[in-house]
């Protein structure tokens, strides 16, 4: 593999640096660097991070190819900075068993967009009643450390408590879809004053906050680990600092949509703003960011759900719930935290690599950048502005909520140990 010299990059957002890539690892990091042969990139102005984690990713396939594949969803997920996506097991079938998280971990090396880490589902086809083979999926070629039920609550107190029993053999975490199946039947958006205005039937606040609460007492009985996936209130914040406070072994992750959107939205009855968990309040979202500012919410997870035309474009009740967010995962972050000075890029190479390939125990991912350690990078012109265009995305689906809107910041290129995904802001 050839050399390639990034020159005058603003490593983590800091001054400006050389970094020199030999083959699959940084080589290099310092001032005025020379190589003979080397490509160069001139990055002066622009933001170099480590390679961006998501931990929580739909890739739909096998069985749902119509909405994505694993080809087209590392594409988008390199378009946006990622070298590094974990893929939910709600397929079809379900990645319940050994056989099936290998076959997307393989679909993961073959695509060669970024590395595709998959998520093994908590119970057998993701009905709550059975555990699925968890032991069997870690000792797979695909080395499966998380799991979740996701599109469905592990609502049985029992069986949570058994898998997080399970998992603690092997330093496994449960990542939890927390909603109280009865709390949300016939749900269609967030609960509250817009709800009561539009009649639509409303997903309360406190559907989330109680299977937060429970599972958090849970894992600190069992001592296990726990990950909240999508928090999404005010409330749930407040459960998860008191849980920190105890020592309790609990993460949680928050989407870019709860970070920017809220239910006023629904009042257009457009479903692309339809999603699990719903837009919530301003309140809520300002809860969010100050929670992901201080540390309470560990992790930025883009929980991209692409779904096809014809899932999005009907009526609103009929509509799936969901929204595409790896290819403008990052904008939405150096908006609602960057530009307000809540993180500083460091923060978000934290709370968007480091943090998230930690979580999931992704030993190659989430490295520092600095010599020796793997070229898995992200270069970010923080300076552009550009209006979101869904026909130009990678992915196989458009269901995005930004579309028309004007979002910060592009990534330039994006670096698979040390092999250019994404070149001038296209796929290589």
């Amino acid at each position: 593999m050839s050399k390639i010299l990034i020159r005058g990059a603003k490593v983590l957002g800091g001054e400006p640096q050389d970094v020199l890539i030999d083959g699959e690892s940084i080589a290099e990091v310092g001032q005025d660097l020379s190589a003979e042969g080397a490509t160069v990139i001139e990055a002066r102005g622009q933001v170099l991070l480590p390679g961006l984690v998501d931990l929580h990713t739909h890739l739909r396939e096998p069985g749902r190819e119509d909405s994505e594949t694993v080809l087209t969803g590392t594409r988008a997920a390199a378009s946006g900075g990622y070298t590094a996506v974990f893929a939910m097991a709600n397929t079809f079938p379900v990645a319940d068993t050994a056989g099936v998280v290998e076959q997307v971990y393989r679909l993961g090396q073959e695509a060669g967009y970024c590395d595709v880490q998959p998520i093994g589902a908590v119970t057998v086809g993701l009905e709550g009643k059975q555990l699925s083979e968890l032991g069997a999926m870690h000792e797979s070629a695909a080395r499966v450390t998380v799991f979740s039920d996701d599109g469905k609550c592990v609502d049985d107190a029992v069986i949570m408590r058994r898998a997080l029993e399970y998992v603690k053999a092997f330093g496994g975490v449960v990542a939890q879809h927390a909603q109280e199946p009865r709390l949300t039947e016939g749900a269609q958006m967030n609960e509250g004053v817009v709800s009561a205005e539009l009649g639509l039937g409303g997903w309360p606040a406190v559907a989330e906050e109680s299977i937060i609460a429970r599972d958090v007492l849970l894992a600190e009985h069992v001592g296990s680990r726990v990950h909240i996936c999508h928090l999404s209130t005010a409330g749930s914040v407040e459960i998860v600092r008191w849980a920190k406070s105890r020592g309790i072994d609990v993460t949680a992750e928050v989407t870019p949509h709860h970070l920017l959107l809220t239910d006023e939205l629904v009042r257009s009855y457009n479903p692309v703003y339809k999603v699990n968990p719903p837009l919530r309040t301003e309140a809520d979202v300002l809860a969010l960011r100050e929670a992901l500012a201080d540390g309470t919410i560990d992790i930025v997870a883009t929980d991209h759900a692409p779904h096809p035309h014809e899932d999005k474009d009907c009526e609103w009740a009929a509509a799936a719930m969901g929204m595409v967010g790896l290819e403008t995962a990052l904008s939405v972050v150096q908006q609602t935290m960057v530009e307000t000075g809540l993180l500083d890029w460091t923060g978000v190479a934290e709370r968007m690599s480091f943090a998230p390939a930690r979580i999931g125990s992704l030993a190659h991912h989430g490295r520092p950048v600095s010599a020796g350690e793997p070229a898995n990078l992200t270069l970010v012109d923080t300076s552009y502005r550009g209006v979101v265009d869904p026909a130009a995305f990678a992915s196989r689906s458009r269901n995005t909520p930004y579309e028309g809107r004007e979002l910060p910041g592009r990534v330039t290129h994006t670096f698979l140990r040390g092999r250019a995904t994404v070149v001038d802001g296209k796929l290589a």
